[in-house]
């Protein structure tokens, strides 16, 4: 079993930056696409970013293209989501996912671990 823990959600004014981390632990890293969902309230998870083992493979859905970058640290099982410029319409839960295998999908269903979620809110 793979477990995640994400850190650095909080709160930040439109224009700000927050960085936000995902530690793995419980399973070979190397051999997980690891991901960023987000949910706003009302709205459905979107799969916002995502990073292969080799960092061959890098999703980021157009809605954050230019402002978010996802980054992994293999020596450290941890996954990085990078976020700047935000917007009030980012602030959400993010929550970091990891599946087997080497290609990103943007649908919930197909990932297999997920963290408890973090907390971003954009102030205006």
């Amino acid at each position: 079993q793979v477990q995640l823990v994400e850190s650095g959600g909080g709160l930040v004014q439109a224009g700000g930056s927050l960085r936000l981390s995902c530690a793995a632990s419980g399973g070979t890293f190397s051999s997980y696409y690891m991901g960023w969902f987000r949910q706003a309230p009302g709205k459905e998870r979107e799969f916002v970013a995502g990073i292969s083992w080799s960092r061959s493979n890098i999703y980021l859905a157009d809605s954050v293209k230019g402002r978010f970058t996802t980054s992994r640290d293999n020596a450290k099982n941890t996954v990085y989501l990078q976020m700047n410029s935000l917007k009030p319409e980012d602030t959400a839960v993010y929550y970091c996912v990891a599946r087997y295998g080497y290609r990103a999908y943007i649908s919930p269903e197909m990932y297999d671990y997920w963290g408890q979620g973090t907390q971003v809110t954009v102030s205006s």
